[in-house]
């Protein structure tokens, strides 16, 4: 039976000397580092589950529990990413714990320097960071207009709760279909975990399409492709759409909209 996960704890937690932990030196001790009990007593667990995970049995780790592991066993922010990627779990501060770059400047520098509509959409696909290209194509989204509830522009809420996103996306019924699919796809078994299992809830009770789709368990990848609009104030546009996870943030991903000669609109 793989066992990376509980290897994974055990290798850490022998690591980790009593007196880095907080907890008394002093001793003999037959294994290096905390003891299970130490680290089970560190993280408010039973010493009986620790065991169990960390011999591989079939055990369900929480995030808030893994969260609690992580910071015990001091690891670093890519150990904290292999962690909960072993445990398939969504971790809840995983912004602030990713490896590397992706600070709101760097993003913002990022989609500055791309002549072409771009932007960048975290896991629940809220807009963290967009140019300004972008936010003239994509009125009602990106371009200021204030959420009544104060928060980041959405794709999906733009897509299936904005009037002007059926104006503006030629071919919408399909382009819908094929959003929720790649959503599914991204959101994979963390769906059921917040903060996404309240924005499909939301999606829902406000929008029967989405429901409807959201039933239907597509899942595809956010692949390229045209993209077709028909702007209020610029008429016919046709894109070229190219989608790329950032190297230190793979909650993130790049898109990019390189236009088209106008000959390929219709």
């Amino acid at each position: 039976m793989n066992n990376e996960l509980g290897e994974f704890i055990r290798r850490h937690r022998e690591r980790i000397s009593p007196q880095s932990a907080g907890l008394p030196g002093g001793g003999r001790r037959r294994t290096p580092g905390l003891r299970r009990e130490e680290l089970a007593q560190l993280c408010g667990i039973s010493p009986t589950w620790l065991t169990w995970l960390e011999q591989g049995r079939q055990v369900s780790a929480s995030a808030g529990m893994l969260a609690r592991l992580a910071d015990v066993l001091h690891l670093s922010g890519a150990e904290r990413t292999y962690l909960f990627s072993l445990a398939e779990r969504l971790d809840p501060q995983r912004e602030a714990h990713e490896h590397g770059g992706g600070t709101p400047g760097e993003l913002d520098a990022i989609v500055q320097a791309i002549q072409a509509p771009a932007y960048v959409l975290d896991q629940q696909w809220d807009a963290v960071a967009w140019n300004a290209d972008a936010a003239a194509l994509f009125a009602g989204w990106l371009d200021g207009g204030a959420d009544p509830h104060g928060r980041p522009p959405n794709l999906l809420r733009f897509m299936f709760s904005h009037p002007a996103a059926r104006s503006l996306i030629v071919d919408w019924p399909h382009r819908a279909q094929r959003l929720v699919a790649e959503f599914r796809a991204d959101t994979g078994k963390h769906a059921s975990q917040e903060p996404l299992a309240s924005l499909i809830a939301e999606l829902a009770r406000g929008s029967g399409e989405f429901r409807e789709l959201w039933t239907l368990q597509d899942v595809l990848g956010r692949e390229g492709g045209e993209r077709r609009f028909q702007h209020p104030a610029r008429g016919a546009l046709a894109f070229q759409q190219v989608t790329l996870h950032l190297a230190k943030r793979h909650d993130l991903k790049l898109t990019m909209l390189l236009p088209q000669a106008a000959a390929a609109v219709h």
